[in-house]
């Protein structure tokens, strides 16, 4: 039985109708996306694009490493993940949340969002050359999205509970949206056809429901245990939103589409980020360690590992002498877990195989690292929302 590649994918993940490969356009028609952004090539496994390796030619060329932006320190760390060695560091703008690959996959943003001033700005990182440009002054960037379509970048201004969407090249304000009732709004994901984000509400308990053709708030949904929801990402086929919540130690399952809470799974101290497997069938989970903003060194800190066909929790790991696992993300094989070590000024790669961790030292309180390149067709922003 002869089938093209994107039919290969579709048999890996079970695709398969009477014995028949599917074509691509065929898988392609199941979803029918936003005007402009990609098509999506299996409708059970959205990120079948951006499997072990799976480079975009826009990535070639590109320095393998790791950007970790520490946020009292002011400056990124770069590490040679072939090494686990600290290569290069810069100073950037104050108080750096986050390293968000482009659109286009072109740049590495750092989002300086100077908690409590008026002096944030953006500073772009080249990935070929690992090296800075100059920063674009931009209001509150805690955290950065992009439209499906790649259009605009999507500039979280956690502290107005605003979205601010902007060119995404030369960051100009095009227009805004404000979703009053999410405060400390942050971290987001989108449905498989790009017609809507769910943003999560950290300081209100609340999710945000964003219709991304009509740039309107469709809703709010409380979560029933009201604590602070962290991170989100949604399951391969898109049917489910996985929702972090630091305060109530676990994650909602949240039916996207009818926004409704479906379901609610432990799985340990202060829980944070979210990565799914490069195989999508696993998703890894950041507990931080500690319930509050401000943890503790050497704490409790550990990674759950979600099996997104059971939805239960299937393996634990622990840190040795304890920590504060935070945000990151996979490599490209699909081999390590890179997280930033929030309150212990380290960062950790954890082995997928084995659950044992390396940690390097880097600057004070390092949070949203950016591992690169990654694979996949765009990003949908984040440390690589890859599709």
């Amino acid at each position: 039985m002869k089938c093209d590649r994107f039919g290969r994918l579709a048999l890996r993940a079970g695709v398969v109708l009477a014995g028949f490969c599917i074509t691509a356009a065929a898988v392609a028609q199941t979803v029918q996306t936003v005007p402009g952004m990609p098509p999506v090539s299996n409708a059970n496994d959205m990120y079948s694009n951006a499997g072990a390796n799976m480079f975009s030619p826009a990535v070639a060329g590109a320095l393998q490493r790791i950007y970790v932006p520490n946020l009292r320190s002011d400056d990124v760390y770069v590490i040679d993940p072939t090494t686990f060695k600290v290569v290069d560091k810069f100073p950037v703008g104050r108080s750096p949340q986050h390293v968000v690959p482009s659109w286009d996959l072109k740049t590495l943003w750092v989002t300086n969002n100077a908690e409590g001033r008026k002096d944030g700005s953006l500073t772009p990182i080249d990935p070929m050359t690992g090296k800075p440009g100059n920063a674009d002054p931009v209001d509150d960037p805690y955290n950065m999205y992009f439209t499906p379509d790649g259009k605009e970048a999507i500039v979280v201004a956690e502290a107005f509970a605003r979205l601010d969407f902007r060119d995404p090249h030369t960051m100009a304000l095009k227009s805004r949206l404000s979703a009053p009732e999410c405060k400390g709004i942050n971290h987001a994901d989108f449905s498989i056809d790009g017609k809507y984000a769910i943003f999560t509400c950290e300081f209100t308990g609340k999710l945000v429901k964003i219709d991304m053709l009509n740039r309107k708030v469709m809703g709010y949904l409380a979560l029933s245990k009201r604590g602070m929801p962290q991170d989100i990402r949604v399951s391969p086929d898109g049917k489910v939103f996985y929702v972090a919540d630091m305060m109530a130690d676990g994650v909602y399952l949240i039916d996207g589409d009818s926004f409704k809470q479906i379901g609610f799974l432990k799985t340990g101290v202060g829980t944070h980020g979210l990565y799914p497997s490069r195989d999508a069938t696993k998703l890894y989970v950041a507990n931080r360690g500690s319930n509050k903003v401000h943890g503790p060194r050497n704490g409790p800190g550990s990674v759950s590992v979600i099996d997104f066909a059971t939805r239960k929790v299937v393996a634990n790991w622990p840190i040795p002498g304890g920590g504060s696992p935070d945000m990151g993300n996979v490599t490209a094989d699909g081999k390590w877990l890179w997280l930033s070590g929030r309150f212990d000024d380290v960062v950790y790669a954890f082995d997928t195989a084995t659950g044992k961790v390396k940690i390097i030292k880097v600057g004070m309180e390092p949070h949203g690292l950016a591992v690169w390149p990654q694979p996949g067709r765009f990003s949908l922003g984040h440390t690589g929302i890859m599709r």
